[in-house]
Parts: structure tokens; C-alpha cells; sequence
């Protein structure tokens, strides 16, 4: 099975994306345009990136005193996708998208995190140029979205610093009013920013004529006090390269400054780096109300003191984006020692005598335990993927559905999102580990990709919020938002798709598994936080998100599953024999272990929480 040939089927024969050509939005679309865009985008993920993984992971960014180097292949491979017209798929016809569902436009995006993860697409561009799409003003729209849409300029988010990291409420940024018409600029209020941040994916490089920084900073009070916690972060526009109303680059450089690259373990084509706005390295013009004159040049998106929730547009939407870097990055380990275990010759069959050592010696996939890792493989990598096509439809249905479809679609989307971002970066790393094995000693080596596809994976279990804070996102807010109507919503999905699968013999049973382990999760839940103590709930968060995470995807296997027989009853395509062969693995070997994870939750365990540090 190929992956055009998985990703058709979750999006026609499951998710029936097709119906969304019904929708006004989306009425100039059909199966012909839908297949033409992943057509197009598995070529060029074809040819311009997957030929060059291993290029850009030895060819590091490096810094020559003026500018950062990144081998050609990234520009050629940047230039094709921005010409794709991708950056902008989604968006209106009048700011050059095609107004294509997010559905189709996360499957296109799958080909390259496939091909290449290390040398990117246009993930964060995109991201910022949506949130000013949603928070930004007309000007704003229009000089700097637009310009990211079509690839002219790129983007970025700058939230954490080298001494915050993901505590937000601790951002040291200052941003104060530059002179006293700040209010004026059309462009929006300009802002002299200074601070440091770290960990800023393509916060450097020669790629585009601009880089667009999205920056939280906090405004200081009037007694020049920064407000304690999040409540005082705004969110600014700090292009690298200034520029006028008209989105012309005026020539003059912003005081954003490279202070240094990060040497990682994987994703090394993409450049990572420490920024510092302000530190009088590029001076502009003059101004600023702290009397001093210098700054990185900012404008304010939104409401003074509202950036978080603006960031938070982005950050939702690229945790979506790192569970398909991180589904895909597995799939390509799978595809890999898939190909190796049906090349590779070791061992031989066991017969009624044991092995016959004069018998010629098989392929490594007759052997039950190599059959045991792929199955691993497959039943977590096309979960993964079902799982974010769900989301990315459930994105189409917030947005185009109205009404209590659309809600509910928001509902799903708040509950599900932490599921989303940190179930593939956990289990297709485990994916990756097991491709590694596969091709024992070889795996090991830099002459076989395996290795790394699990140094690029283990980056996504990091960022965009790490396990941790995945889990408390999940336990302490999400399941309990609204009165905890969203995990009742899932619940009533989760029902539904027992009812339908039940009436295939072959699924009756793993529908009953699922109920068995909704139940399961429904019960922690309550006990987790039945002493209304947060602390009590949240000491065993990531073992709660771990079997939600579980759960979820038995459902979304279980679902496949049932589309599969709807559209071959009688197993006859090999298609099917291997969904079906998929969802059994994850019943019988993953599901089960929800219950190690949640006893620890429902017993409110604190030996975590409670064990003394001079014991390490």
C-alpha cells in the first residue's frame, strides 16, 4: 500500500471530502482538482526534496559572518513549493489561494514531511500569515500576509527565551511605544521591542527577501514595572528587513540580530536559531518613549495585553502540523524497513524439528517478530495519519459548516488537539526505533535513512509543547472546558462508530473493546479529579494523556476499519486484509495497556509528586 494510495482512501472513501464541493466556499472544487493538488505536491516532494534528505542533514546551516548559508537544493526546494501556490491553498481567491479545504491541504503537505521534513515546506509561514489573517488589521493583511502567502517573504513565531522557555508568563521582552504618534504608523502601533529569543525555527536564512517575526513582548506599566503572568504579553510584527504601507522594502535593516545557531540532533536542514531585537547591532531611525531611542521597530497585532490568545491561533494550528511531520517522519521509517525486511535474507523457517540449517534461508518478514515491528509500524503510522486528516476535517467543518456542526466541529477540535500534536510524536518515534531494528546493525549506520528519521522525529515530542505540557492541557482544561462538554461530544462520536461497526461480525468485538475502554478513561477522569485538588489530578497527567491518546486512536482505527468494509465486504482486497490486519495489532497488543496507565490516574498515585529530591 502505498501512501497516495492510503491517503485516497481516508479522504474519499472515510472522510468523503468530496462533499465538500457542495459547500459555496469550496463549489468550484472536485475529485479532478482535490486529486490535481496532491498530484502536483507528491511530484515536487518527489523531485525536489526527497533526493536531498541526506544533503541538507550533513550540510548544516553555517553561519559565514554576514549571512546564513543553506545549500541550494533548500532554496530550489522553497522556490517549487512557494510556486506550487501551497503557502496559500486555503485562503480566499482575492489573496491568491485556491480556497481549498484544510483537509486536502494537510494530505498535499504530507508528501513533504514524507520526502523531507528537515528542509521544511511553508508550515510556520502559513501560520503566521492565518493568524494575521484573523487578528491582523486590513494594512496588516495586506503588506505583510499576503507578501508571506505568496512566498515573497516568510515567518516565523518568537515566543520562547533562554530564560523562560515554555513558561510564558515569564517572557522578559520589553515593548514600548516608539515616540509620541505611535498610535499613527499605518502599519499598525509601532512598538521599540528589546529582549532575546530562543529556539526560533527559520529565524535566519537567505531564503526570502524578508522574514516576518511574530514576537510576544510585554508592555511595561507606568512606573516602567512589567505585569506579572500572561495577562501583560501583547503580540508584535517584527519584519527583519523594513518596510512601507505599500509592502515595499524600504532598504533599511530592523535591529533583529543573529546571536547564534542551534546544533541539533535531527532536523538539521531547517535553521534554528537565538535572536536578539534591540541590541543596537541595526539601529533604525530614533524615537522610543524609554528616552533611550533604540529597539527592533514592532507593530502590534490586536489588543495591547491579548497577544497570547492571538499566539495561541498559531500555536493550535502548528501542533497540528508537527503531528503530520511526526506521522510522516514514521511512515517513512515504515516504508523503509518494509522494503529491507522483503530484501533482506536471514534465518530459516521453523519446522516440526526446528530450523533445517541445509534449507536456504528466508526473508527476514516470514519471521513472526519482523511481522510483529511492521505491524507496529503500520497500525501506529496510518492511525496517525487517519487521525490528523480527522482534525484537518473537523478544521473545514468549524470553519464552512455553520451552525451546531461548526460548534460541535470547535468542541472536538479543543479536546482532540493535544491528542493530535503529542500521540504521533510519541508512537511514530516508537515507529522509528522499530525500523531502526528491523535492519539491526545496518539501522545503526548512516548508510541506511532509518537513523535519521528518529533524529528528525525526536524533535517533535519537544516542540509546540512538550508531553507534559500537552498532558496538563488535556486533564486540566480541555476534558473539563464547558463542563466537560467537549469529552462528552467524543463520547457520543466514540458510540456512534461502535453502533456501525457492530453490524460487521468481523468488528463486533473490538467495538466492545472500545466501549470497555471509554469506560475506562470516563472513570479516571472523575477519580482524577474527584478531590477537586489540581494537584491531586495532574501529578499522573502524561500516563492520562497516554491512554486517552489510546483510546482515541483504537476509535480512529475502528472506524477505518468499518469504512474499509463498507467499501470491500468481503476482504477480498489486500487493502483491506491489511487495515483490518492493523486495527487488530493495536486491540490486541496497544489498547490494553490503558489500564496500567490509568490505574495510576484513578489511584491519584503521588509517588511522583512526593518524592524528595535529595533521593536522586
Amino acid at each position: 500500500m502505498t501512501l497516495r494510495t492510503t491517503i485516497d482512501f481516508l479522504l474519499h472513501d472515510w472522510l468523503n471530502t468530496t462533499a465538500l464541493s457542495e459547500r459555496e466556499r469550496f463549489s468550484d472544487h472536485t475529485r479532478e482538482t482535490f486529486d490535481a493538488v496532491l498530484d502536483t505536491c507528491e511530484r515536487i516532494a518527489r523531485e525536489k526534496y526527497a533526493p536531498f534528505n541526506r544533503l541538507v542533514d550533513t550540510q548544516e546551516p553555517h553561519f559565514d559572518g554576514e549571512k546564513v548559508i543553506l545549500p541550494q537544493a533548500t532554496h530550489d526546494a522553497q522556490r517549487a513549493y512557494a510556486e506550487s501556490g501551497m503557502l496559500s491553498a486555503a485562503q480566499d481567491y482575492e489573496m491568491g489561494g485556491m480556497q481549498l479545504p484544510y483537509s486536502v491541504e494537510a494530505a498535499a503537505n504530507a508528501f513533504f514531511a514524507c520526502a523531507s521534513v528537515s528542509i521544511g515546506s511553508g508550515m510556520l509561514t502559513t501560520g503566521n500569515a492565518n493568524l494575521l489573517m484573523t487578528h491582523g488589521t486590513e494594512t496588516q493583511k495586506e503588506v505583510f500576509a499576503k507578501n508571506e502567502f505568496s512566498g515573497c517573504w516568510s515567518g516565523t513565531m518568537c515566543l520562547s527565551e533562554p530564560q523562560a522557555g515554555s513558561s510564558l508568563s515569564d517572557v522578559a521582552t520589553r515593548a514600548v511605544p516608539d515616540g509620541p504618534d505611535f498610535e499613527s504608523d499605518p502599519l499598525g502601533p509601532r512598538y521599540r521591542l528589546k529582549g532575546n529569543k530562543m529556539w526560533i525555527s527559520s529565524g535566519e536564512h537567505e531564503l526570502t527577501e524578508n522574514i516576518i517575526h511574530l514576537v510576544l513582548a510585554k508592555i511595561p506599566d507606568a512606573e516602567g514595572k512589567l505585569v506579572p503572568g500572561t495577562r501583560g504579553i501583547s503580540l508584535f510584527i517584527v519584519p527583519k528587513r523594513m518596510v512601507n504601507a505599500q509592502g515595499e522594502l524600504t532598504g533599511a535593516r530592523n535591529d533583529v540580530a543573529l546571536a547564534g545557531l542551534n546544533h541539533k540532533l535531527g532536523w538539521r536542514g531547517t535553521t534554528n536559531t537565538l535572536l536578539n531585537f534591540g541590541e543596537g547591532k541595526f539601529p533604525v531611525g530614533q524615537g522610543g518613549l524609554d528616552g533611550q531611542g533604540a529597539g527592533a521597530i514592532g507593530y502590534l497585532v490586536g489588543q495591547a495585553g491579548k497577544g497570547l490568545h492571538c499566539m495561541f491561533h498559531m500555536m493550535n494550528e502548528a501542533r497540528i502540523g508537527v503531528g503530520i511531520a511526526a506521522t510522516m517522519l514514521g511512515m517513512a521509517g515504515y516504508y523503509a524497513s518494509l522494503d529491507y525486511a522483503k530484501n533482506r535474507p536471514q534465518g530459516r523457517a521453523m519446522g516440526a524439528g526446528g530450523k533445517d540449517a541445509s534449507q536456504p534461508q528466508i526473508r527476514i518478514i516470514e519471521h513472526a517478530d519482523v511481522k510483529r515491528m511492521l505491524l507496529a509500524q503500520k497500525a501506529y503510522c496510518e492511525g496517525a495519519l487517519a487521525l490528523e486528516l480527522y482534525c484537518a476535517r473537523l478544521v473545514d467543518e468549524h470553519h464552512t459548516a455553520g451552525g451546531q456542526v461548526a460548534d460541535d466541529a470547535r468542541l472536538l477540535l479543543e479536546v482532540l488537539t493535544p491528542i493530535a500534536k503529542s500521540w504521533p510524536s510519541e508512537w511514530c518515534l516508537e515507529a522509528n526505533s522499530l525500523a531502526i531494528q528491523i535492519h539491526g546493525g545496518y539501522g545503526y549506520t548512516r548508510d541506511f535513512p532509518v537513523e535519521q528519521y528518529w533524529r528528525d522525529n525526536r524533535l517533535n515530542m519537544i516542540h509546540e509543547g512538550t508531553h507534559g505540557i500537552q498532558a496538563m492541557d488535556l486533564l486540566g482544561r480541555k476534558v473539563l472546558m464547558e463542563d466537560g462538554k467537549g469529552l462528552k461530544l467524543l463520547a457520543q462520536r466514540m458510540v456512534t462508530s461502535m453502533a456501525n461497526a457492530s453490524k460487521f461480525a468481523a468488528l463486533a468485538v473490538y467495538a466492545a473493546n472500545l466501549s470497555e475502554a471509554l469506560q475506562q478513561v470516563g472513570n479516571a477522569t472523575r477519580k482524577a479529579w474527584s478531590t477537586g485538588k489540581p494537584s491531586d489530578a495532574l501529578a499522573n497527567a502524561v500516563p492520562y494523556l497516554q491512554a486517552f491518546g489510546h483510546t482515541v486512536l483504537a476509535w480512529i482505527c475502528l472506524e477505518v476499519a468499518t469504512a474499509a468494509l463498507k467499501t470491500d465486504p468481503d476482504e477480498v482486497q489486500l487493502e483491506t486484509q491489511g487495515r483490518l490486519g492493523a486495527l487488530q495489532y493495536f486491540y490486541h497488543y496497544e489498547l490494553p495497556k490503558i489500564g496500567a496507565w490509568l490505574a495510576v490516574v484513578q489511584a491519584r498515585d503521588l509517588t511522583c509528586a512526593e518524592f524528595p529530591e535529595g533521593a536522586f
